[in-house]
C-alpha cells in the first residue's frame, strides 16, 4: 500500500522597513517577498519539521 507523507518546516525571518501603518509595512513585504527579494533559507529554520501521514 502506498502512503503519501507530508514534511512541514517552519521558517521565519524578520525584516524591518520603512512604512507609515503596519499594513502598509506587510504590502511592502509581502512585494518584496513574491518578487524574490526576501528568501527564507535553511538558516531561517525555526522549531522541529512535522511529519505526517495523510
Amino acid at each position: 500500500m502506498k502512503y503519501s507523507v507530508v514534511i512541514e518546516e517552519i521558517l521565519r525571518k524578520e525584516v524591518a522597513v520603512e512604512a507609515k501603518y503596519a499594513e502598509e509595512a506587510e504590502e511592502i513585504v509581502e512585494a518584496l517577498y513574491r518578487k524574490g527579494e526576501i528568501v527564507l533559507d535553511a538558516g531561517d529554520f525555526i522549531g522541529e519539521p512535522t511529519i505526517t501521514c495523510k
